[in-house]
């Protein structure tokens, strides 16, 4: 084998091959995945303490499966059915007459700014462009119904497959052990590093977003939005994707705000979310994360967003745990070249 080299190379082809293979077939259930694998590594003291009372492998994973689905999932679902009437209503509100009646009012009561307007949006048809707005977000709207079929089933599998992450996660350690072409301490190493990733990556974001949504809660509370609770709740589960998350909640009720002729208090919500709620995490975040798996802020946020724009929401996982991977690899290549060194 070593005078022929290329049965090697063709099986280090093949097995590549096979690898990028297998890449397209797992991509489309990125989502499931990389959910089953962050819950399981996020609750695992829990789990832990589950299975430690309860016999056998499958009953305690059963459990916590169950657990799991009572605790985050079905609220979620619930959330989105609330969701989906609410913009329902804001679409058939805009397909109304009443936005257009309240705008034209204003414009007469102050024709200064009424001829700006006019000379800005050069003959521009508002009362048109609200009735296309409001097509456009029942489109979307319906968009949106007919791909629950497809969240659903991601959330299906997620379930299904957290239940072997818990029972079997011994197996899946003890495989990767195997395979690895690393010693048993970098092993240990690399997955240490992995599971703090995951850990702070997955607990951090659940925080921050917590926070927006608890400031924008307060907003949409004061300045009189309807049902502030079940705004506040969506900019929690929206603030989970970086910078963007928030501002699809708060921006279309700033919206509503204006065109119901609440300028001020549009202008005020604007304010909020754009300085305070979508901007919070940029200086949360590193802190909250960055101090757990010891890397810079800068090469947090890239990592975060750089994984977004990749993998989408999986990315907000996927990023972070290539740049600790990185990282963790790196030092192992340092901490051999040093020992190599001293020989």
């Amino acid at each position: 084998m070593q005078e022929r080299p290329w049965p090697n190379i063709a099986l280090f082809l093949i097995t590549l091959a096979i690898l990028a293979l297998c890449g397209v077939l797992i991509y489309p259930f990125l989502t499931a995945i990389i959910g089953a694998i962050t819950i399981a590594v996020a609750t695992d003291k829990p789990y832990r303490w589950l299975e430690s009372r309860c016999p056998g492998r499958s009953f305690p994973a059963l459990l916590g499966v169950l657990i799991i689905t009572i605790i985050l999932v079905t609220p979620l679902f619930f959330l989105g059915e609330a969701l989906v009437k609410q913009g329902l209503n804001l679409a058939l509100f805009l397909r109304g007459g009443a936005p257009q009646e309240k705008l034209a009012d204003f414009m007469l009561q102050h024709p200064a700014f009424s001829v700006k307007v006019d000379t800005i949006t050069d003959q521009f048809d508002i009362a048109q462009t609200t009735q296309r707005t409001a097509s456009f977000l029942a489109g979307k709207l319906g968009g949106l119904l007919g791909d629950s079929f497809a969240v659903i089933t991601q959330l299906v599998l997620m379930m299904f497959m957290l239940f072997f992450a818990y029972r079997d996660r011994a197996l899946a350690i003890a495989t990767l052990r195997r395979i690895l072409p690393l010693s048993d301490s970098e092993t240990t190493q690399l997955l240490t590093s992995l599971s703090d990733t995951i850990y702070a990556t997955a607990y951090g974001r659940v925080a921050i977003s917590l926070v927006q949504g608890t400031l924008a809660t307060l907003a949409y509370w004061l300045l009189g939005v309807p049902s502030p609770i079940l705004w506040g709740l969506a900019t929690v589960v929206a603030a989970m994707i970086p910078l963007v998350g928030a501002l699809c909640i708060w921006a279309p009720i700033a919206l509503y705000l204006a065109l119901s002729g609440h300028w001020v208090k549009a202008l005020m919500l604007a304010a909020w979310g754009g300085v305070i709620v979508s901007t919070i995490d940029n200086y949360l975040y590193p802190v909250l994360v960055g101090s757990r798996i010891e890397q810079h802020t800068v090469a947090i946020l890239i990592s975060v967003l750089g994984g977004v724009a990749l993998f989408g929401i999986p990315g907000i996982i996927l990023g972070p745990l290539i740049l600790s991977t990185t990282k963790t690899l790196l030092d192992i290549w340092s901490q051999r070249t040093a020992t190599t060194d001293s020989l």
